[in-house]
């Protein structure tokens, strides 16, 4: 069966509490993509639970936890259409004790919506949020002021948030002509999927005919296959279905596949069966599909989350050491030779030490800095080498972008992100040999 729309993925962002999963919850109802009976459910719930006014972020977040305490720990992954595009929402938490399963939704984006409070505007979440989004990969971008009725749709009130986050935009490189601001009302359903009444003086999309001015980035899919694996499960009848999103290239059924690392950072080969999308079976997967595949030949026991599939013609780089470009954000102190924080990096985390600080460099001029050049604060960005504690896949950022870029997270923050720019590769000759 043939695609028959061009496939996107949004990620939804901002601080928690800002209205994230009650307004892509109203998007799907308003917009029909929500039936009505599943809608009234939703809402007894939300009454039994004594929380009126939250059957909308119901929607997206399904845990019953996440319910009980009315925040988004997991991703959530919903099919969505517009007129012009089938679009996976990822409504990524908000909250800081969740921040690694956003920066897992935010690598698989194309696209992004960030959500501010009208009364709060930027927040310590909201900078992360930006930082990471755009240090992923996320290109595109539109920011809705949301919460708008909570300071009566005041104009004065959008303007300001909106100075505030355009400084913040430009001062992680995002080109601001290309950003829509849009103000709502997730609860009401202002400017959401229909056009408010109170905002008279608004006179551009609304957030659901926003959707549909992203552009399909161009797929990368003459590059070898790379696709991180999410997550993977163990299906009766079926068997081993690792889930992820393709990254690169083209991934087919009938394929022979190689994991890797995979168990003992040897790669596991193996066959892909069947490729399934949004519970619909189909033959090929290409760059932006997210996906889950019955594999042959490989058992549960051998994946894990982190591991990237390749074919088994053009194996996945395992890194003994890598040269990063890297940009450090939010350290409590200073970052020095011999630092070992957990680097994000595709859907993998893994302890990687600072083993030389090559350059150091000023982040606004590019220019080289000469001083206290064994010392990384806030805001230096610097030419580093880095060695993973256990094997880890990242590929080069002149061949294969989309698995060079990590966040480097320590204590619950994220302090610094970068680029894989040199590498030195694992032999795995023999290894493939056996294979």
């Amino acid at each position: 069966m043939a695609k028959e729309k061009e496939h996107l993925n949004l990620v939804v962002i901002g601080h928690i509490d800002h209205g994230k999963s009650t307004t892509v919850g109203r998007l799907m109802f308003d917009s029909g993509n929500v039936p009505e009976n599943q809608m009234r459910k939703l809402k007894e719930m939300a009454v039994n639970a004594g929380k009126d006014s939250w059957e909308f972020a119901y929607v997206m977040d399904n845990l019953k936890e996440e319910r009980e305490r009315g925040i988004t720990i997991d991703l959530a992954h919903k099919k969505f259409s517009t007129p012009k595009y089938d679009y996976t929402m990822i409504d990524a938490p908000g909250h800081r004790d969740f921040v690694k399963n956003m920066i897992t939704g935010a690598s698989q984006a194309d696209c992004g919506c960030l959500v501010v409070a009208a009364a709060d505007g930027v927040m310590a979440q909201t900078k992360e949020h930006v930082f990471l989004a755009r240090t992923m990969g996320v290109n595109q971008l539109m920011v809705i002021v949301n919460k708008m009725d909570t300071v009566n749709f005041d104009q004065a009130k959008f303007e300001e948030v909106k100075k505030q986050v355009q400084g913040l935009l430009t001062s992680v490189g995002y080109k601001l002509d290309q950003v829509q601001f849009i103000p709502t009302s997730g609860l009401k359903g202002d400017n959401v999927f229909n056009k408010s009444e109170h905002t008279a003086w608004y006179d551009g999309p609304t957030m659901f005919e926003q959707l549909d001015n992203f552009t399909v980035p161009e797929k990368p899919t003459q590059l070898p296959l790379r696709l991180p694996i999410q997550d993977v499960y163990n299906i009766t009848g079926i068997g081993v279905v690792p889930v992820g999103r393709v990254e690169t290239g083209i991934m087919k059924t009938k394929s022979k596949i190689v994991a890797v690392p995979g168990r003992e950072g040897k790669g596991v080969v193996g066959e892909c069966k069947t490729i399934e999308m949004h519970h619909e079976q189909i033959t090929q997967a290409e760059p932006g599909d997210n996906i889950g595949f019955s594999v042959g030949g490989i058992g549960k026991k051998d994946l894990a989350r982190g591991d990237v599939i390749g074919s088994t013609d053009s194996w996945p780089t395992v890194a003994t050491e890598f040269t990063a470009h890297m940009v450090v954000l939010n350290h409590p102190t200073v970052v020095t030779v011999g630092y070992t924080p957990v680097f994000h990096i595709n859907t993998a985390q893994v302890a990687c030490q600072i083993i030389e600080i090559v350059k150091k460099m000023d982040s606004r001029t590019g220019e080289e800095v000469t001083e206290n050049k064994d010392v990384l604060r806030n805001g230096d960005a610097a030419i580093v080498k880095i060695r993973p504690t256990t094997p880890l896949v990242i590929e080069k950022q002149s061949e294969i972008p989309q698995l060079a870029r990590f966040a480097i997270r320590d204590s619950g923050t994220t302090v610094a992100a970068g680029m894989c720019i040199e590498l030195v590769a694992k032999d795995m000759a023999a290894v493939k040999a056996k294979k």
